[in-house]
């Protein structure tokens, strides 16, 4: 398992042909309380860029993207419950979608964490 992370604030851990994606603490701690979340279909086939969903907090509102090209293949239902789960626990359990790799490649282009790290203190 690896874990990369998007100039959008995005992380992927991804386990073989399939990541799961969710927002960073960095981008949780920038929206301040999620309130609610609009989650892609699963089943749908998106290019990477394209919106995958929506997150709302108290002070905006966020387009999710698409890290990579695939298909959805699950998303959380706990977190559309409980969106607040994208604050308490965003590297875990408040996850979005995991979705099947149509292209491996894209994620050489990624940051690791260290560069994660320094991007988002910038």
């Amino acid at each position: 398992m690896s874990i990369k992370y998007t100039p959008d604030h995005e992380w992927l851990k991804v386990e073989g042909a399939i990541a799961t994606v969710g927002i960073t603490h960095h981008a949780q701690d920038a929206l301040g309380d999620v309130v609610f979340v609009d989650l892609p279909e699963v089943g749908a086939t998106l290019e990477a860029k394209a919106i995958a969903g929506v997150v709302e907090s108290v002070k905006a509102a966020a387009d999710v993207y698409m890290p990579v090209s695939g298909e959805i293949t699950e998303v959380n239902e706990a977190l559309r419950a409980d969106p607040a789960l994208a604050n308490t626990d965003p590297m875990n359990a408040g996850w979005f979608f995991k979705v099947k790799l149509s292209n491996v490649s894209e994620l050489d282009s990624m940051m690791d964490e260290t560069s994660y790290t320094a991007f988002s203190a910038s």
